[in-house]
């Protein structure tokens, strides 16, 4: 339920990803921020603001931590789920490529 959720957030920024202007860890720390910042009123919105805390210091940096047990697995979760995602566009970008795209001059 929640993967779904931040998975829909992370397709609507795909063309982001793909032309390399943020990272998909950088999108998650972006949906925390906006999931928390309003009222809940889904279950996803409601476990997130239960089981995760976000923080941010003057540069802009976020660091994610959970309140309890559940929160750490999730931030792990969603923190892998973002990662393997990233892999993923990755990996369709790479099917056309030849080593010869990527000699120097």
């Amino acid at each position: 339920m929640i993967l779904s959720e931040f998975s829909k957030y992370l397709q609507s920024k795909n063309e982001e990803l793909i032309l390399n202007k943020t990272t998909a860890t950088k999108l998650l720390c972006e949906w925390i921020r906006i999931v928390i910042n309003k009222n809940p009123k889904s279950n996803t919105d409601k476990i997130v603001h239960t089981e995760i805390m976000l923080a941010e210091n003057k540069s802009g940096d976020f660091f994610i931590v959970g309140k309890s047990e559940s929160g750490r697995v999730l931030i792990k979760a969603l923190t892998n789920f973002a990662l393997s995602y990233e892999n993923y566009i990755m990996q369709k970008w790479l099917i056309d490529k030849k080593p010869d795209d990527f000699k120097l001059e």
